[in-house]
């Protein structure tokens, strides 16, 4: 059948829709494969040492271990799934011994199952590679100090991350966070990068750790980034490094950074003046809070107005590969009792405190990864059992019931694809695949737990359910 137009008049068209479609998949290239972390610790630049990784990590399992000495009482700090049926007056040996008799392919039915799954993924994590990402602060976790003492210290905490590069100690994301771009701190921002990067290469040898990232704080004009941007162009020329080398991060924490006096969400204006350096947004709840005139008291990572500035924020930069980071609790889950010889009276008041801000903690973490977050900020090491067990139980209280969906989803959609039938959800899809991406990244489940939805890995990874079904139902010769 003839159609009215010619196939010039249809080349033309096509021509410049095609422009348009490349020049906005330029703008939105989808998420990022890359391995996010689930956290970053913030640590004030005068504490880091070469081996804070591993000393962070020893005292954060040397926590967890004294506050959740067994899957039992871990599963009842946390209120995990199915650890209400357990009667309170039976002990973890007790529970253990019933747990092991079920045969093994029935324990995901026992109501122990997840508090012990989670306690034990938690145990190795916080044994093997319990700081995923480190920012050597040099703004609210230093604080206002003579030039010549951050000198000092810029040099000093360069000299340690690049014995940590020698020694292998260092996490495997690292960074700096330096004073903001404003008036009154550009001189010290500038001053302490210049520093830390010209002490960091020469004693390096002229490299940079893996994953090293610069953290620009309170920005709020595009300016104070192409400053930044422009400064990396003339390190990177003076020292020899890549061209590239030196990436950003930016932290939203005032209201000026959600909404511009025009009217308009200017994160993505802030990114674009990257050119391409910036791999990430940070939320920074206290600033931005206090930007918005809450009070002390209330200022907390669940309140409406953060989740205003966090949809705000994925709205803006969905899809553009910025890596998006939620911010932190500020209770501390540390007694208020010390030393070697406590009476009873104050262990249990170490163990109400500590197992009451893990639990704030907890669920904070939890109402981040359901806004689409999953990373955020740890500010001790005793936070860091609170961090693993809210992003473990996430994925895996869900994952049995994922792996069915997804491999049914799969099955279904590529019959109907088969048969020609139109089939119009695979946005589900889309959200299965999404789950198992991030369940992969943060550790929760393992390669293997993945293939037991009879997709491979390169299927998963490659981000498109659209294109799995298109390669499934090519004929195979």
């Amino acid at each position: 059948m003839q159609t009215s137009i010619s196939a010039k008049k249809k080349k033309d068209l096509f021509h410049k829709l095609k422009k348009a479609n490349t020049a906005f998949q330029k703008v939105y290239p989808g998420d990022r494969p890359d391995r996010q972390p689930v956290h970053t610790v913030y640590g004030g630049a005068n504490l880091f040492k070469a081996d804070s990784a591993s000393a962070l990590g020893s005292r954060a399992l040397e926590t967890f271990r004294e506050y959740a000495p067994d899957f039992l009482s871990f599963g009842r700090i946390f209120g995990l799934t199915g650890i209400s049926e357990i009667p309170s007056e039976l002990s973890a040996n007790d529970v253990y011994a019933d747990y092991q008799s079920w045969l093994p392919e029935h324990r995901k039915k026992h109501p122990v199952h997840l508090s012990y799954e989670v306690y034990h993924r938690v145990m190795q994590k916080l044994s093997k590679e319990a700081i995923e990402d480190f920012r050597i602060d040099f703004e609210d976790g230093y604080g206002n100090r003579s030039n010549e003492e951050e000198d000092q210290t810029a040099v000093q905490a360069a000299r340690e991350v690049a014995m940590g590069m020698k020694a292998q100690s260092l996490p495997p994301f690292i960074g700096i966070r330096i004073k903001p771009f404003t008036e009154e701190m550009k001189e010290r921002g500038l001053r302490t990068l210049d520093l830390f990067v010209t002490t960091l290469v020469k004693e390096s040898g002229g490299a940079l750790p893996p994953n090293f990232v610069v953290m620009l704080p309170k920005v709020t004009i595009p300016e104070q980034v192409s400053t930044l941007v422009d400064f990396f162009d003339i390190l990177e020329d003076e020292l020899g490094l890549n061209e590239g080398a030196l990436k950003m991060e930016m932290m939203v924490e005032t209201t000026q950074s959600i909404m511009s006096l025009e009217g308009t969400n200017p994160l993505y204006a802030f990114v674009k003046a990257s050119k391409g350096r910036c791999i990430a947004m940070h939320f920074g709840t206290y600033d931005y809070t206090a930007s918005c005139s809450i009070t002390a008291r209330y200022q907390e990572m669940d309140h409406p107005v953060c989740d205003f500035a966090h949809h705000m924020t994925k709205v803006a930069l969905a899809h553009t590969g910025i890596w998006l980071s939620d911010g932190a609790t500020n209770t501390m889950p540390i007694g208020p009792h010390r030393g070697e010889h406590l009476t009873d009276e104050q262990k249990e008041e170490n163990r109400r405190i500590v197992h009451r801000a893990w639990r704030k903690g907890y669920d904070h973490i939890r109402h981040s990864l359901w806004n689409g977050f999953y990373q955020g900020w740890d500010l001790n090491p005793a936070q860091l059992p609170m961090r693993y067990a809210a992003v473990f139980a996430f994925f895996l209280e869900s994952y049995d019931d994922a792996v069915e969906r997804l491999r049914t989803f799969v099955e279904k959609a590529a019959r109907a694809t088969l048969i020609g039938d139109v089939f119009d959800d695979a946005a589900t899809g889309q959200g299965l695949l999404n789950y198992f991406l991030r369940a992969l990244n943060s550790g929760a489940i393992s390669e293997e737990d993945v293939l037991a939805t009879g997709l491979s890995l390169d299927e998963i990874r490659g981000r498109s359910f659209k294109r799995i079904l298109e390669n499934r139902k090519k004929p195979v010769h």
